[in-house]
C-alpha cells in the first residue's frame, strides 16, 4: 500500500489555480516551457512567502506576472508583494492581457532580454520548496 502525504491547503490551491489558467497565462505557460532548452526553469502558480507567483524563475529569481482587470485595484497589493520579492533578490515584471494577446513577440523579447542580465544566484537546493508542482 503506498502512503500519501495529505496536501497543505496551499498545494491544493495551487494546484486548482494551475489548471484554471486564463488564455493569456496559458500562452504565457506555453511560451515560458520553450525556455527550459535554454536552461531557464519556470514554475506557475508558485507558493512562495505567502503569495502565489504566476510564473518564477527560481535560479534567475525573475517573477513573471500576468494582470488582467481583476489586478486593476490592486495597485498597493501588488507594490507591497514586489517589495517582499525584491527583499528576497527577485526582480517581478508584469504584463497585462492586452499586451500579452496583442504584442507577444515584444512580451517575449522583453523577457529574455531580463534572463539574459540575470546570473544564476543560487543552486537548486537552495531554492524552497515547491510543494505540490505539476505540469
Amino acid at each position: 500500500m503506498e502512503h500519501r502525504t495529505p496536501q497543505s491547503a496551499t498545494t491544493k490551491q495551487a494546484r486548482a489555480m494551475r489548471r484554471a489558467l486564463t488564455p493569456p497565462e496559458a500562452r504565457m505557460w506555453s511560451f515560458l516551457k520553450t525556455l527550459r532548452a535554454e536552461g531557464f526553469h519556470f514554475r506557475r502558480q508558485a507558493p512562495f512567502r505567502g503569495y502565489f507567483l504566476d510564473f518564477v524563475c527560481h535560479s534567475h529569481r525573475l517573477v513573471i506576472e500576468v494582470d488582467g482587470m481583476s489586478h486593476e485595484h490592486t495597485f498597493e497589493h501588488d507594490r507591497i508583494r514586489d517589495a517582499v520579492l525584491a527583499r528576497e533578490g527577485y526582480r517581478t515584471m508584469r504584463f497585462y492581457n492586452a499586451d500579452i494577446r496583442d504584442g507577444f513577440d515584444g512580451v517575449a523579447q522583453t523577457i529574455r532580454n531580463a534572463l539574459a542580465v540575470t546570473d544564476p544566484t543560487r543552486s537548486l537546493r537552495d531554492h524552497p520548496p515547491h510543494e505540490g508542482e505539476g505540469e
